[in-house]
């Protein structure tokens, strides 16, 4: 492995460290939201301005994200499994059944 090879590596490694690191942040700024999410920043930037995820703008310029929210963002609109929708045909039809 030549020298160039190495530094590389070393780079490539440390990028990883670094967004391992950036995980452990409760506040995140724009570009580690759009990393973190893999959300476009186009597309985040028409969200924070529609009110369609939620933010900080403490000055006024900058934009911050609580990582909690954003993780709540993010799994809001679950879609049941088949299993559930299953379950709850089942219960439906079971209690129709038992009203008649």
């Amino acid at each position: 492995m030549d020298n160039l090879q190495m530094i590389q590596m070393i780079d490539e490694r440390l990028k990883n460290i670094e967004s391992l690191l950036s995980l452990q942040k409760t506040v995140l700024n724009f570009d580690e939201v759009a990393a973190y999410t893999g959300l476009s920043k186009s597309y985040l930037y028409k969200l924070t301005c529609s009110g369609g995820i939620p933010c900080y703008k403490p000055q006024g310029k900058h934009i911050y994200f609580n990582k909690q929210e954003i993780d709540q963002w993010l799994l809001q609109n679950r879609k049941a499994t088949t299993k559930e929708l299953e379950d709850k045909a089942a219960t439906f039809v079971t209690l129709k059944n038992g009203a008649k």
